[in-house]
């Protein structure tokens, strides 16, 4: 499967998504659903004049990456912040639910918005769904979308995933699907380019300098007229990203799908770090041989000359010492991942 997704494969739309009774209740092909997700979504963008679409700002990552707080970050500075509203509208097509809608602003009261949408973690569909095709698909014009490639340490995000959902989905298969929504990166950055979306990075570890590089990102995507001092370090009493007092806009989703406490806050924009938890050597070694470190120094390395900053990311990835500056900086770096070993498989 991790070959199938690196060369993108043509198989891939037409899986079948097995249901598993509780996350998902319908059988599925992926292109099926794709084109489900896409009809109910161009229902509410028929009531959108061509050329009065907002600019989306359109976040993406696996899950744990700090998706939720930059999105966080764009709703105190001002601009109209989503939570993940293709997927929500996806997951009610998954359960059968009542289809949820999802209708941006008017380009002329908000020229700006953004959205965070992430990959994983309970199901196939989760891992492989590409958001910005099925954004394309029910007419969101191409040129108001810009594509944030999100990343974190996978090792750091790994373990926030296995103390998030272990008492929800088998170890093993939340392991397998960390490393399919990861690698599903490059089918998300390809398809942007082939559709002429621009595209930026950036990872978590940036914000261990949290003003400069919130300055350095909303600068880079012609935002700094938004951008304030106060935007990143007062969140006011906010508890829960998901409470009232949030800056972000949540769309209804399946009630199966809420995990209490998922979704703390802080009192503003800021690094959190943590240790490996209960990642083990051998999911180490997988993730190695699968190729995800890779494509987070990848990502790392383009973040970095993207938005001119200079970053030490020593002791991350595996151990690994990484220093990047700007100079390090290689446009298809993403693209061009070294070959992985494959293990040898013994009977």
């Amino acid at each position: 499967m991790s070959d199938l997704i690196r060369s993108d494969d043509d198989s891939l739309p037409s899986l079948w998504m097995e249901p598993d009774g509780k996350y998902q209740t319908c059988d599925f092909r992926l292109n099926d659903l794709t084109s489900a997700v896409a009809a109910v979504l161009s229902d509410d963008f028929r009531r959108i004049p061509t050329d009065d679409f907002p600019h989306l700002y359109y976040g993406w990552g696996r899950c744990r990456v700090g998706s939720t707080a930059i999105a966080n970050l764009f709703g105190e500075a001002g601009i109209p912040s989503y939570f993940q509203p293709v997927k929500s509208s996806m997951r009610n097509s998954l359960t059968g639910d009542p289809e949820s809608h999802w209708t941006p602003p008017f380009a002329h009261d908000h020229p700006h918005i953004f959205s965070k949408e992430v990959a994983g973690p309970y199901l196939m569909a989760e891992c492989l769904y590409i958001p910005l095709q099925i954004l394309i698909e029910a007419g969101y014009p191409p040129d108001r979308l810009h594509l944030i490639m999100l990343d974190r340490d996978p090792v750091l995000s790994l373990a926030s995933w296995l103390t998030k959902w272990t008492d929800r989905v088998p170890r093993d298969r939340l392991v397998r699907h960390f490393v399919l929504a990861s690698l599903n990166a490059i089918r998300v950055e390809g398809y942007a380019k082939r559709h002429g979306v621009p595209t930026t990075h950036y990872i978590h570890e940036a914000s261990r300098d949290p003003l400069r590089a919130a300055a350095a990102l909303f600068h880079h995507l012609g935002l700094s007229d938004h951008f304030s001092a106060k935007a990143v370090t007062d969140w006011g009493e906010v508890e829960a990203f998901d409470s009232d007092k949030s800056s972000l806009i949540f769309v209804k989703e399946p009630d199966v799908y809420f995990v209490p406490g998922i979704h703390r806050a802080g009192s503003g924009y800021r690094y959190i770090d943590r240790d490996r938890g209960s990642v083990t050597d051998a999911d180490l070694d997988l993730l190695t041989r699968m190729g995800v470190p890779q494509l987070y120094e990848s990502c790392a390395v383009a973040c970095m000359g993207e938005l001119h900053l200079s970053l030490d990311l020593t002791e991350t990835v595996l151990g690994r010492r990484m220093t990047f500056s700007p100079e390090a900086f290689a446009p298809d770096a993403f693209y061009e991942t070294p070959p992985i070993e494959r293990p040898t498989l013994v009977s």
